[in-house]
C-alpha cells in the first residue's frame, strides 16, 4: 500500500513539474517574445525575466530585440541628369511591434524579402530627383535621411523601424565606365597639351629674353674694350710721339726691333731681301747706316 501511495505521489510530482515546467518561459534582455496560443497571438512580451504561460495550449515565438543588418542587392537607377549607375547599399532595422510583425511577414528572412524591394524603389525615387554629382557630394547624407523616411513609410506597417540606410557604392555601369574614362583620358591628354603649350610658350620668351640679354651684355662688354682699346692706343701712339720727339734716332731703332721680332718670330722663315735694305739697317751697324 505504501508503495502504491509512494508511486502515486511520484508520479503526481512528475505531473506537476511537468505542468511548471510548461507554465514559465524566460525573455532575455536582447529578446522579445510573442504568447500564441493555438496559432493565435495573445499577448506581446517586451521586457526581460521570468514569465508565465497556459501549459500545453500556448507557445513562444521568440524575436530579435537588437539592430539587424540588411544588405540590399545591388540596383541600377538613373540620375537627374540622365546618367545611370549601380547603387549597392545596406540597411539597418529593429522589430519594434511584435504583434503586428508576426501578423504580416512572421520571420525575419520574409522581413527581409520584403525590405529589398522597398529600398530599391526608394534608392530609383531619390536618386531619380538629383545629379549624379550629388551623390559625390556632402548632401548624400542628407538623401540617406530621405531614404530612410520613404523606407520607414512601409517598414513601419510590418512592425518594423529602419534604423539607417547607406549607400556602400556608387558606381556607374561597365559601359558608362569607360566612355566616362575615356572621356576622362582625352580631358586630362587636353589639359597636358595645354600645359605643354604654355611651358614652351614661357621657354621661349625665357631663352629669348636671356638671348637679348646676353647679347646687349656682350655689346656692351664689346663697346667697353673698344673704348679701353682706344684709349690703350692713344696711350700709347702718345707716348711712341712723346718718344719720337724727345729721341728720333732710338724710337726708330726700337721699332726696327719690333719689325725684327715680328717677322723673324717664325723658326722657318725665309725672307729674299738685299743686305743693302733698309730692312737690315741696324745689323751691320748700330748706327743704323746702310753699307753702300
Amino acid at each position: 500500500m505504501n508503495r502504491n501511495v509512494a508511486t502515486i505521489l511520484a508520479i503526481i510530482l512528475v505531473v506537476v513539474g511537468i505542468i511548471a515546467y510548461g507554465s514559465v518561459f524566460s525573455v532575455h534582455e536582447t529578446q522579445q517574445a510573442l504568447v500564441l496560443q493555438f496559432g493565435n497571438p495573445v499577448k506581446t512580451v517586451q521586457e526581460s525575466g521570468l514569465n508565465f504561460k497556459t501549459p500545453f495550449v500556448q507557445n513562444i515565438q521568440f524575436m530579435e530585440k537588437r539592430i539587424l543588418d540588411f544588405d540590399a542587392p545591388p540596383v541600377e537607377a538613373v540620375a537627374a541628369d540622365k546618367k545611370r549607375l549601380v547603387v549597392d547599399a545596406y540597411a539597418r532595422f529593429r522589430i519594434i511591434d511584435p504583434l503586428k510583425f508576426y501578423q504580416t511577414v512572421n520571420n525575419e528572412v520574409t522581413a527581409r524579402n520584403r525590405l529589398a524591394p522597398l529600398v530599391n524603389s526608394s534608392l530609383r525615387n531619390v536618386i531619380g530627383r538629383v545629379p549624379f554629382e550629388t551623390m559625390l557630394s556632402g548632401k548624400r547624407a542628407t538623401l540617406m535621411h530621405e531614404i530612410r523616411g520613404l523606407v520607414n513609410l512601409e517598414a513601419l506597417k510590418m512592425g518594423i523601424e529602419i534604423v539607417d540606410v547607406r549607400i556602400k557604392r556608387a558606381d556607374l555601369p561597365a559601359a558608362n565606365s569607360q566612355a566616362v574614362y575615356d572621356r576622362m583620358r582625352a580631358e586630362r591628354k587636353r589639359i597636358a597639351t595645354e600645359i605643354r603649350a604654355e611651358g614652351a610658350e614661357r621657354s621661349q620668351k625665357i631663352t629669348a629674353d636671356a638671348d637679348r640679354q646676353r647679347t646687349i651684355l656682350l655689346a656692351e662688354a664689346q663697346k667697353g674694350s673698344q673704348i679701353i682699346r682706344g684709349e690703350g692706343d692713344a696711350l700709347r701712339n702718345k707716348i711712341f710721339a712723346d718718344a719720337y720727339t724727345k729721341d728720333a734716332e732710338f724710337f726708330t731703332f726700337y721699332r726696327s726691333l719690333q719689325a725684327y721680332r715680328t717677322a723673324l718670330q717664325s723658326g722657318d722663315t725665309t725672307m729674299v731681301l738685299s743686305p743693302n735694305s733698309d730692312f737690315f739697317s741696324y745689323f751691320g751697324n748700330s748706327m743704323g747706316a746702310v753699307k753702300k
